[in-house]
């Protein structure tokens, strides 16, 4: 069916058949069906050309529906691109960047882990009000790591803009005030939440790992200049303090005073020594902005095959050290996990390790191994429990 409107005030339609013109200027539209919004008078004449001059437009209330429609859809798509949401989500982004996961996970997990090892030593002392208390020593810990990284990527931002460009500071998606005011809420709230609840001594560790964690990082000090401190420092802190700490403060929640346990003491110490190579190996996928800003490194001393050959090399020797504990104290280990699972995550560090040399060490391929090694590190602490 075509219709045609013309200036003159009728309307011609024609069925099966060309469209009429007269003398008046046509404008044509044409539909398969006749469009919905014309109802057309019955009057039919005996040719199959219909005349009519009466026609009306949709009901009243029908628009009026439409127009509410309209409006509503309108509203819900300005909900959808609010910029005040915007605004939050994109905070709530550059927040999780600035807080750096890979890290909060090592930190989570090793947290739990000493917990559940704790309880499993003495599950007659489990009770469900420690539930609350063992959350709350995971937040403090998050907080204060996230001031530890955090105070590093404000001093930092200037290397970041090239190694880690992708980091909220450097990448403007956080202010530096912003960021202040994050690292001083962080430090805060972790001091306040320990010291309400885990009492002096492990207050006192919590301040000394802060503390190692800002002379890292702040002028005058910024002891990451030096790569012996700056590998004691992170081994400190990433190893010893958090183990011993977390150990200590599960102990005194249960009513029990400190006691070595030979595996507490062995996660200890793999931890500590793979604390060690993850400082070592950390500024591997950093070389070029650490140059260009004459920061010294073992990477850029030593060259980043040489300082991945001495990361692998330390980490097979902590899993050959497991394995060897596994052998010789079978009282204090369980051999069929502890074995096959040291012996399968070291075949995968020396496969990680061949790739990256046939990689010719680009880029990518370093940050994939340095990748791998934390994955390592998670996995040991999931196994903890269980050996």
């Amino acid at each position: 069916m075509e219709l045609s409107i013309s200036s003159c005030s009728s309307l011609r339609t024609s069925l099966n058949s060309p469209p009429s013109i007269s003398g008046c200027r046509n404008k044509l539209l044409t539909f398969k069906t006749a469009p919905p919004f014309l109802s057309f008078s019955n009057n039919l004449s005996s040719s199959t050309r219909l005349h009519t001059r009466k026609f009306s437009l949709t009901r009243p209330s029908t628009i009026t529906h439409r127009r509410h429609s309209i409006w509503a859809c309108s509203k819900v798509d300005a909900a959808g691109t609010d910029p005040q949401l915007n605004k939050v989500l994109q905070f709530r982004d550059a927040f999780w960047r600035f807080l750096r996961p890979h890290t909060i996970r090592g930190t989570t997990l090793g947290s739990l882990s000493l917990v559940t090892r704790a309880l499993l030593e003495n599950p007659n002392l489990i009770r469900w009000s420690l539930l609350l208390k063992a959350f709350s020593g995971l937040l403090a810990l998050i907080c204060g790591n996230g001031y530890i990284v955090g105070i590093n990527q404000i001093y930092d931002v200037g290397i970041d803009k090239v190694n880690k460009p992708y980091l909220p500071i450097a990448a403007g998606d956080l202010s530096e005030k912003a960021a202040w005011f994050l690292v001083f809420m962080l430090a805060a709230s972790g001091l306040l939440i320990v010291g309400l609840n885990f009492g002096p001594f492990i207050t006192s560790l919590y301040c000394l790992g802060l503390f190692l964690g800002t002379i890292y990082s702040v002028p005058p000090f910024r002891m990451k200049r030096f790569p012996v401190i700056a590998f004691l420092i992170i081994a400190t802190v990433r190893g010893f303090l958090l183990n011993y700490g977390v150990y200590y403060a599960t102990r005194a929640a249960l009513g029990l005073t400190f006691e070595w346990s030979s595996p507490v003491a062995f996660i200890t110490t793999f931890v500590t020594l793979f604390a060690l190579v993850i400082a070592i190996t950390k500024d591997l996928p950093d070389v070029e902005g650490d140059r260009k800003f004459q920061i010294s490194t073992l990477a850029t001393k030593l060259g980043v095959r040489n300082i991945a050959l001495l990361g692998s090399g330390l980490l097979l020797i902590n899993y050959i050290g497991s394995v060897l504990a596994a052998i010789y104290m079978p009282q204090a280990f369980k051999r069929s996990l502890m074995i096959p699972s040291h012996v399968i995550l070291a075949l995968g560090l020396t496969f990680q390790a061949w790739a990256l040399e046939r990689a010719n060490y680009t880029k990518e391929a370093i940050s994939e191994f340095y990748r791998f090694i934390w994955n390592l590190f998670y996995a040991e602490y999931i196994l903890f429990p269980f050996i």
